[in-house]
Order: structure tokens, then C-alpha cells, then sequence
């Protein structure tokens, strides 16, 4: 919770018997309800908590209470840490499972293996959270119940979610190489041997067709013109 005391309702216990500040004051400064800080003043609430003094863990000074006790509009400022903790590190590795589950490994693996030989044996070890060996053995029928193994749908099994499945079978798509009868496109090939070295038929080769030259319109016309006149002199 943030900017609160490590233990609120401790913290709380404490300044209800220790303080006169007000339920506003204490709820503000413990980040809890009004009608909780009362409860805890009547009895009803944190029964059995022992009160933790903010003072001595070096979470609110002393002159900041007085203040506060003085003045009911003045809220409580909590005093920040000298010793600032490193942020933990998320540990990378297999998926955490249950054991009630782990027994429902195997068979989540046999499944995986039958419905997506696509996975990698990192990407099933990320799923239900096993390690390479089980998966080497299960793929060789070495493991030691290899007989009675049943492939069950590990998402069915509360072992990874559909969402996990998913992206990673959406991951193992990309990385494979698109094939060409999914690309449409059709690769070149070599010719045979009997036609590259000539003893074969030649291959058939399609003419083009010649590149017709443009309509001179005046050498129509004159041609047209000396036809009629060689008529003209045939009839006379």
C-alpha cells in the first residue's frame, strides 16, 4: 500500500490508546475507513493486535503527532525510509506448479507433443512448468509410467491458461519458414537433363509477335490515290 505504515491496523491500535488525534486523522494517515478506526476504538475491530508504535520504527517523529493533536485539519506525514530495499528480481524459469497438479504433468505433455510438435521443449517447459528431462523421456517412452499416460489438454487441467497456449503456438508459427504453396509462388526450377544438353527435344519457346509499325495515314492515301488513277487508265 502506498504511503502507509508497514502494519495499518497495528499502527492504528497504537495511535487510538497513545494519541488524542482524531478517527479522520489516523484512518488518513493508516489508509483505512473512519468506521474502521472507530471500530478499532470500541473494541470491535483488531481485536487481539498489538499496537505498533510508528515512532520507534522510525515512520512518523514525534513532533509531527503533537502537531497534528493541535491542529484536528492537519494530516499526519509518514517519514520516508533511510534504507531503501532492492526491487526483487523475477526469477525466470519453469512455470510454478501446484502440487495437486503435478501429477497431471505428464499427461498435459503427451498432449502438447500429439496436438503442437510445433512447441519447443522451452516453450512446454514454460507451459506447465516441467524441466527437459521429463520431456526427453516422454518423447522417448522412457518415463517411468510411459504405459499409462493419457494426453489430456493441459488448459482443461488448470496447468497454464488459453491465453499462454496461444502465444506460444503463435510464436513457434513465426519462427517457422512460410512454405510456397501458402506464399503462392511458384520457385524456379531446373530443366532436365536431356534438354540442357541438348540430346532431348528443345523446348518449346513462344514466338513474339512482330512490333507493328505505326499508320502513316499520307502514304495510305497516296497509295489509294495511284490505284485509281491506273484504273482510270485501264478503262480508256
Amino acid at each position: 500500500m502506498a504511503n502507509a505504515p508497514l502494519m495499518p491496523k497495528a499502527t492504528a491500535v497504537w495511535l487510538v490508546e497513545n494519541t488524542a488525534l482524531t478517527f479522520d486523522q489516523i484512518a488518513d494517515f493508516c489508509k483505512l475507513h473512519v468506521l474502521e478506526v472507530k471500530g478499532i476504538a470500541d473494541g470491535e475491530v483488531a481485536q487481539g493486535i498489538k499496537g505498533s508504535d510508528p515512532m520507534t520504527t522510525g515512520q512518523l517523529a514525534r513532533e509531527e503527532i503533537e502537531r497534528a493533536e493541535k491542529n484536528p485539519n492537519h494530516r499526519l506525514k509518514l517519514l520516508e525510509s533511510k534504507v531503501r530495499l532492492p526491487e526483487p528480481k523475477r526469477r525466470r524459469g519453469p512455470r510454478y506448479t501446484p502440487v495437486s497438479k503435478r501429477q497431471d504433468r505428464p499427461n498435459a505433455i503427451l498432449w502438447l507433443l500429439r496436438n503442437h510438435p510445433e512447441l519447443k521443449d522451452s516453450q512446454i517447459m514454460r507451459l506447465v512448468g516441467t524441466t527437459k528431462t521429463t520431456i526427453e523421456s516422454i518423447k522417448e517412452r522412457t518415463h517411468w509410467n510411459a504405459q499409462n499416460l493419457t494426453p489430456m489438454d493441459p488448459v482443461t487441467l488448470g496447468l497454464c491458461s488459453q491465453i499462454d497456449l496461444d502465444i506460444e503456438v503463435q510464436r513457434s508459427s513465426k519462427d517457422r519458414p512460410a512454405s510456397a504453396a501458402t506464399s503462392g509462388e511458384h520457385e524456379a526450377t531446373l530443366l532436365p537433363v536431356d534438354v540442357s544438353t541438348g540430346d532431348g527435344p528443345e523446348p518449346f519457346v513462344p514466338t513474339r509477335k512482330p512490333r507493328e509499325e505505326p499508320i502513316n495515314l499520307e502514304t495510305v492515301f497516296a497509295k489509294l490515290g495511284g490505284s485509281r488513277k491506273s484504273e482510270a487508265e485501264d478503262e480508256e
